[in-house]
């Protein structure tokens, strides 16, 4: 691998390691499944998704990237695990999904080859796997287009997030793989609003995701405490 790529190896292998079970609704990878339709109904609401040049950032096997394609986007993922990209194509493939392409090129990459590309761009749950997130941060800001969105997603760095998304998700209930997520290269919102502001982007809009464990529902709501998502623009 590149050294000056922005991407951890082991958490490269971890994800590679899972890969066949991307698509499968009882997998590790089912939460995705579930939170999939309260994410892309958000993001269409702010930036309505027909017509639009997308870019899915850390696509992994394209849950998110295949959805906003049949929203009628033009979306191309790209990541850096050449598994999960191999199982993004062929699932493309089998499901026929019109206008998505995928690639495997780093972000920093992309915004080299390709500033001010595409209308909307996401990056969920990618940033507390990389080895500097505000790296990618402005490399979104650069790749998006004037008056474009750019949307993130990640965990809050705080005692609540840690028992609910490390010990209760991946120890207790065992929804995630153990080791899915450290605690240290979890990301405030203050931390990735600073972040934002230095790369250009306006915050417009701030989203929490919330689960209950017994009812094993998820919803949306103005609580960040764990699981947030952003909503920035490049005015």
């Amino acid at each position: 691998m590149n050294p000056s790529l922005n991407a951890d190896p082991a958490e490269l292998a971890k994800f590679s390691d899972l890969a066949h079970r991307w698509w499968d609704l009882d997998s590790e990878f089912r939460p995705l499944h579930q939170i999939n339709p309260l994410r892309l109904n958000w993001i269409d609401g702010i930036a309505p998704l027909q017509d639009q040049r997308v870019l899915d950032i850390g696509c992994g096997g394209g849950i998110l990237a295949d959805s906003m394609a049949r929203r009628g986007a033009e979306v191309l993922g790209i990541d850096l695990s050449t598994k999960a990209l191999k199982v993004a194509q062929l699932h493309a493939l089998e499901a026929q999904t019109p206008h998505l392409q995928y690639r495997e090129v780093s972000a920093e990459e992309l915004a080299a080859e390709q500033p001010g590309s595409f209308d909307v761009v996401t990056c969920m749950e990618m940033l507390e796997h990389v080895p500097d997130p505000a790296s990618v941060v402005k490399a979104c800001a650069t790749l998006v287009k004037p008056g474009g969105w750019v949307f993130f997603s990640t965990i809050h760095r705080s005692t609540k997030a840690f028992l609910m998304a490390i010990v209760g998700a991946e120890y207790l209930l065992n929804m995630l793989p153990r080791g899915t997520h450290e605690y240290a290269k979890m990301i405030r919102p203050s931390e990735l609003a600073g972040h934002c502001r230095v790369a250009g982007l306006t915050l417009q809009r701030t989203r929490g995701l919330e689960f209950n464990p017994l009812t094993q529902r998820y919803w949306l709501s103005d609580d960040t405490s764990v699981n947030y998502m952003f909503a920035t623009q490049k005015l």
